[in-house]
């Protein structure tokens, strides 16, 4: 796991005394989930940025866009330096000069996983050829037109044998016939339909000969689909037992334990290869201590998610949680700041309407609106506490991101409950925000119309999804333009999560995030998102009526 002194001279890079002269080191490592960058790592990333610009044959990708981190670290001589990472992989390799190795090597040629590798790409390969060949396609058009044969003859005899059943039917009215005579018309009935079961026994067993021939080559494919998918998740979990993660106490565990009791028990793809993972492996393995670590995103944004050049983000979650919370082990390491502030904030919600049905809350900034796993407060819990007679179940009609503050409408009985959601569905529910927008908007006021969909591999983000998104339209109007931020209204059509951040920040939206937003922006002391007011019909009295909370800011 170690990787020789050697490497160390090149990959761990000590900052010059007079670089950090006056820079005080922070008490503790800070949580990667919730951090403003230390000024070390600020200086440790435009060091990297340094090199990264040097590196020409890189231009091409990094203009797409990547992420990159840095660890500060000491040595055991007390030597305070940087390491450099990269997520994934940068220019089709895992290892370059100057940055942290991958905690395992997918690219090593005679290893096991290039081997199976290779053997699924031939399985895969075998399966496109066969699905392309001339002899399947043959067989496809036999068996379809077997079908097709066995359906329009049947049909026709059919058609046959009602015809003569109506001229046996007109005879036996309009004719007097003799028993002989009835007996004959019989005989024909029971002839036809004995013609008929022979026809589709005949048909049947034609069309079924060409299924046989057909499924003796599906077969094949099917059998190597098979073999493909149990190798293919073999492969994956071999895979993920080799990224053995340590932590600081040294205790080591691979991706596999480390899941196994989380929600989604499966590692997802490109688990262990983002960059505060092998930061802190190389730390680690090379008795480095760590003292913060930032990451930061370089080149263009992504299609569909929201990073821009220069920014400094959070580590994900879905992939990065569970292991940073095992690789943090033995760390002195700052509480979630997040949490703290929420715990702080819930004392400030209070109650600004209240009658028989409905009840309304001015939520603060830093308060979840329903509980999470961590049980940390909410406006819910806050009310039931509050109002312990409410039927719990009825509460909650719609809700607010737990950075946003503003109005928050709730329904005390099943009945109202009901009303008012079949309003939010119908959009009758008028929603005002006001919002502070980095940089200026453009236009005074326009409509977005860009949809939503969740980013599965990074929740709780939201990415904009053409494909398989759910519309989502907001309009706009500009307030006030000042020399770097935009005071603007906001009106959703829709209430997709994350609406208004993503429609502010994304380079087809306004790209102004919201100032404070610390998933799509730079993190603040708060978001600048303000519910101001909600209007809707009271589910009672069948009165239009708004309910408004005066922006502060």
């Amino acid at each position: 796991m170690s990787h020789p002194n050697k490497h160390n001279e090149t990959i761990f890079h000590p900052f010059a005394p007079v670089e950090t002269d006056g820079i005080v080191l922070p008490l503790r490592f800070n949580n990667p989930f919730y951090y403003q960058p230390h000024p070390l790592c600020i200086l440790a990333a435009e060091k990297l940025k340094e090199h990264i610009d040097k590196q020409t044959e890189w231009a091409h990708e990094i203009e797409r866009g990547k992420m990159f981190g840095v660890l500060i670290a000491k040595d055991r001589k007390g030597t305070i330096g940087f390491l450099a990472a990269f997520s994934g992989i940068l220019c089709g390799r895992n290892c370059h000069p100057y940055f942290v190795p991958p905690i395992y090597d997918l690219q090593k040629t005679d290893g096991y996983f290039s081997k199976e590798e290779k053997r699924i790409s031939e399985i895969n390969n075998r399966i496109i050829q066969l699905e392309s060949s001339e002899a399947l396609q043959q067989k496809k058009n036999e068996y379809k037109a077997a079908l097709q044969r066995e359906s329009s003859t049947l049909e026709a005899k059919r058609k046959f044998i009602k015809e003569l059943k109506l001229r046996r039917d007109e005879l036996r009215i309009k004719e007097v016939l003799s028993e002989e005579d009835k007996a004959l018309l019989t005989k024909e009935s029971q002839h036809q339909k004995a013609e008929l079961k022979r026809l589709k026994e005949s048909l049947k067993e034609s069309s079924e000969k060409a299924r046989e021939q057909l499924l003796e080559l599906t077969n094949e494919i099917e059998l190597l689909k098979l073999e493909r998918k149990q190798r293919s998740a073999a492969l994956q979990k071999w895979l993920f037992e080799q990224f053995i993660m340590l932590n600081a106490i040294g205790e080591s565990k691979n991706l596999v334990d480390i899941f196994k009791n989380e929600v989604c028990s499966t590692p997802p793809a490109g688990a262990g290869e983002c960059c505060a993972p092998k930061l802190l492996q190389y730390a680690y393995s090379n008795h480095l201590h760590p003292i913060c670590m930032a990451e930061f995103w370089m080149g263009a944004s992504p299609k569909d998610e929201i990073r821009c050049h220069g920014n400094f983000y959070p580590s994900c979650v879905s992939k990065c949680k569970p292991i940073l919370r095992h690789m943090l082990k033995g760390l002195d390491v700052e509480e979630n700041q997040q949490m703290l502030r929420m715990e702080a904030t819930a004392s400030k919600m209070r109650i600004i309407y209240e009658d028989e049905w409905i009840c309304a809350v001015d939520k603060p900034a830093g308060m979840l609106s329903v509980p999470s796993r961590d049980d940390a407060p909410s406006v819910y819990s806050k009310i039931i506490q509050i109002r312990p007679e409410l039927d719990e179940s009825t509460i909650m009609i719609h809700r607010l991101d737990m950075d946003t503050s503003g109005v928050l409408l709730l329904a005390k009985d099943k009945n109202t409950h009901r009303a008012l959601q079949a309003q939010f569905v119908r959009h009758e529910v008028k929603k005002k925000y006001i919002a502070l927008l980095e940089g200026n908007v453009e236009n005074d006021s326009g409509i977005i119309n860009l949809p939503l969909s969740p980013n599965h591999e990074d929740r709780p983000r939201q990415m904009i999804d053409f494909e398989h998104g759910r519309q989502s339209i907001t309009h706009y109007e500009v307030i006030e333009r000042n020399a770097e931020s935009t005071r603007i209204a906001f009106y959703p059509q829709t209430g997709r999560t994350h609406q208004l951040r993503v429609h502010s920040a994304h380079r087809k939206g306004l790209s102004c995030p919201i100032i404070g937003d610390p998933l799509y922006g730079h993190q603040s002391t708060r978001m600048y998102l303000h519910a101001e007011s909600i209007e809707f019909t009271h589910p009672a009295t069948g009165q239009r009526m708004t309910i408004q909370s005066p922006c502060e800011f």
